[in-house]
C-alpha cells in the first residue's frame, strides 16, 4: 500500500511544514478497492483516506493557514484492515495509547475518529518519482497537558461511503480523489443501483465496522 500522504486546502497549495503539529481528524473517505503494486506484487485491497485540519504555527511563528486563512489539511490513505501488521492498526494503537485487544480486533468503527485530536509528526520525502511529498509518518495521541486548551475545529465532520454517497460532499472532492473512487468495482456498483452518477464522476467497508468501544 502507499504510504504517501497527500495535502490540499483552500486557495493556493501550500504543504504542511515538517515537525509534530495538532491536528484534528474532519473527514474520513471511502475510496473502494484499489490496486496497489508494490515491489512487483499486485494487490486489490479496500482503501480509506483520514483528512485532517492543522492547527499551530510554523518554526518562524506563522500561522499554519491557507491563503484564505483556513487550516492547512493534510491527509493519509489506508488499507481497512486491522490486521497485525496493517498501518491502520498500527497508526490507531499509536493514537489511543494502547494495544487493541483480540475482542476489538473483531471490529472497530472508524467513524468514530470524526473530531478526534491528534499530534501529527509530518515529514518530508522524495517518491521514486523524484517529488518531494508531506507524509504523516506517526499519529499520536494529544499529550493531557493540552487537551484543554486545543481549539475549537474549523472543518465540518463527514464521512462519505460508496455504498449510500453524499454527491455534494464528493463534488467538494480533489480530482485525483475523485478519479480513485470512480475506478473502484464499488463505485460502479453504486452507478448501476443509482445511488451515484458518472457526470459526477460490494458495500463500502465500512458496514462491516462493529460500533463496539469509544476511540
Amino acid at each position: 500500500m502507499s504510504l504517501i500522504a497527500s495535502d490540499s486546502g483552500g486557495g493556493g497549495f501550500t504543504p504542511v511544514p515538517a515537525g509534530m503539529h495538532l491536528a484534528r481528524c474532519y473527514r474520513i473517505v471511502d475510496l473502494g478497492t484499489q490496486e496497489v503494486t508494490y515491489k512487483g506484487d499486485t494487490k486489490f485491497q479496500h482503501k480509506v483516506m483520514l483528512q485532517f485540519e492543522v492547527h499551530g504555527e510554523d518554526d518562524s511563528g506563522a500561522p499554519l493557514v491557507t491563503d484564505k486563512g483556513e487550516p492547512m489539511s493534510i491527509s493519509k490513505n489506508f488499507t481497512l484492515s486491522l490486521g497485525e501488521k496493517a498501518t491502520l492498526r498500527a497508526d490507531l494503537e499509536a493514537w489511543r495509547g494502547r494495544a487493541f485487544t483480540p475482542e476489538e480486533l473483531q471490529g472497530f468503527n472508524i467513524e468514530k475518529l470524526l473530531g478526534v485530536w491528534a499530534m501529527l509528526a509530518i515529514s518530508k520525502e522524495t517518491g521514486q518519482d523524484g517529488k518531494q511529498y508531506t507524509n504523516i509518518k506517526n499519529i499520536n495521541p494529544v499529550p493531557k497537558v493540552l487537551k484543554d486548551t486545543v481549539p475549537l475545529g474549523f472543518n465540518k465532520i463527514a464521512m462519505f461511503s460508496i455504498s449510500n454517497p453524499d454527491m455534494a460532499l464528493f463534488e467538494t472532492f480533489g480530482k485525483n480523489t475523485k478519479a480513485k473512487i470512480e475506478k473502484s468495482p464499488e463505485w460502479q456498483a453504486a452507478i448501476k443501483r443509482g445511488y451515484a452518477t458518472p457526470a459526477s464522476s460490494g458495500g463500502s467497508g465500512f458496514d462491516d465496522m462493529i460500533d463496539d468501544i469509544p476511540f
